[in-house]
Formats: C-alpha cells, sequence, structure tokens
C-alpha cells in the first residue's frame, strides 16, 4: 500500500511540476496541441514517423504522377480514439509517404508490385478542432496541410491549402477531408482488448 502512495505522490509531484513549467513559460495551448507545429503554425515532418507511429494502410496508385505506393501512419493514440468515437483528436497526425515502385515476378505471383526505396514526397494533416491559426493560408476545414519533398524535408513547401491540398481531398469532404476506407487499422476488430 506504501508503494502505492508514493507512486500517487511521484505522478502528482511531476504533473504538478509540468504545469508550472509551462505557467511560468508562457507556453499558450496553441504551442502544445502538437509536436509537430510551432507558435506560428508551421508544420514539421515527424521524425522517424515509421518507427514512432503506427501504420493505418496503404494505397497503390498504378499510374500517373502519384503513382506508387502511399503509406499512412498515425499516433496509436489517434487510431485508439478514432476507433472509440469515429473522429480524429485534436492534435492527430496523419502522415502519407509516396514511394516509387517496380513490379517482378516472384513464387507468389507474376507481376507483383513492391514499393522501393525511393520517397516522393510525404503529406502531413495535423487535426485542428479550434481553429488555431485562422490567418495562415495552411490551416482551414479541420486541419494543417503540408507537403514536403525529398531534397528538403524540413520545409513545406505547400502555400495554400486550398489551392495545394484540398482539390485532391474533396470526394472525401464527408469523412472529415480523409480517405479512411483504405485504413484498416482505425476500424474495430474482432479480438481487441480494451
Amino acid at each position: 500500500m506504501r508503494n502505492l502512495f508514493v507512486k500517487s505522490d511521484l505522478i502528482l509531484g511531476f504533473t504538478f511540476v509540468c504545469a508550472i513549467v509551462i505557467f511560468v513559460r508562457g507556453v499558450t495551448p496553441t504551442e502544445v496541441f502538437s509536436a509537430h507545429v510551432s507558435a506560428t503554425g508551421a508544420i514539421y515532418l515527424p521524425k522517424d514517423f515509421r518507427f514512432t507511429m503506427v501504420h493505418l494502410g496503404s494505397w497503390f496508385v498504378p499510374q500517373g504522377e502519384a503513382s506508387g505506393f502511399h503509406d499512412v501512419y498515425t499516433e496509436a493514440g489517434t487510431a485508439e480514439v478514432y476507433r472509440k468515437t469515429g473522429e480524429f483528436p485534436d492534435g492527430a497526425t496523419l502522415v502519407k509517404e509516396l514511394r516509387g515502385g517496380q513490379t517482378g515476378n516472384y513464387t507468389t505471383g507474376a507481376n507483383v508490385a513492391y514499393a522501393v526505396d525511393t520517397v516522393k514526397q510525404w503529406f502531413v494533416m495535423i487535426k485542428d478542432t479550434q481553429n488555431r491559426f485562422p490567418e495562415n493560408p495552411l490551416w482551414g476545414d479541420g486541419w494543417g496541410w503540408a507537403l514536403f519533398k525529398p531534397g528538403e524535408p524540413l520545409k513545406n513547401v505547400a502555400t495554400n491549402y486550398r489551392v495545394d491540398c484540398l482539390g485532391c481531398h474533396i470526394p472525401a469532404k464527408a469523412n472529415d477531408w480523409v480517405y479512411i476506407e483504405a485504413y484498416p487499422t482505425l476500424k474495430p476488430r474482432v479480438g481487441d482488448h480494451r
């Protein structure tokens, strides 16, 4: 029982210290709602997302400029909230990595498509239920929008989400602008333990 009180005291103490640090530093809710967003609304490509996030699902586009494999990732907590509520929580991050593809003949079949090392680009969306950056042209319709290229993975090359991003998402407007049909991780599964 004593260990329980010690753990509780440690947790309360840690929470209190964090609250003081936030108060003293003058951190606003905008600064802490996502680790991938600056105080002014600049969006960052999450570092090591392939290792720190869960894979939602993939798309394969056979032809055109966006051809290849589109692998989509999010935080484990985001997937869990979505499974329960059917909505993306505030601060949720979606990362879509677009890779080139090739085909080959294997024992599993002929003309098998597979992803290659070449990354074409990354798309990042950050859920914003508070409309935190109304003057920033990369934020609107409930999301922050970003596009990163392999040569400059630290620079968002999108300049206006309505021009650069929204056109591709119009068919998914009813699903909060996200094509969710290829994301089995967002669907409750038989055998999930809660």
